[in-house]
């Protein structure tokens, strides 16, 4: 297995949702929010949740985030629906990235759903 690049080693899951909503930003994505689930949540820290305006948006912003991430040598341990492209999920442990198609989003209302969970400052 491959070593992290020293700059990434120490790393914390905060860290990884700040670089994953950038990497979104410059994708174009859209409504870009973290949420920080470490005190509701048993299976991940931080939720970065963003829309893109198609289907082949959501795709090539999923596929541009395991590409960034997986030059940094950190790489997804689960990627769903990039097939269909309305929900892809990215699962790297300390941070699930859900990209949704707009509708997807509003139907799903993962925000709702999360209610508690602090939002925190995303740069765009």
């Amino acid at each position: 297995m491959k070593q992290l690049k020293k700059e990434y080693r120490t790393l914390d899951g905060g860290q990884l949702a700040a670089i994953c909503a950038q990497i979104g930003t410059d994708g174009k994505g859209e409504d870009i929010v973290i949420l920080d689930v470490r005190k509701i949540s048993s299976f991940t820290d931080y939720f970065v949740i963003l829309s893109g305006r198609s289907t082949r948006h959501v795709q090539a912003l999923a596929e541009s985030l395991e590409h960034e991430l997986r030059s940094k040598r950190i790489s997804s341990s689960r990627a769903e629906g990039l097939s269909e492209g309305k929900w892809v999920l990215l699962d790297f442990d300390d941070v699930v990235v859900h990209i949704f198609y707009h509708e997807q989003r509003d139907f799903y209302d993962l925000e709702g759903l999360w209610h508690d969970a602090p939002r925190l400052e995303t740069q765009s």
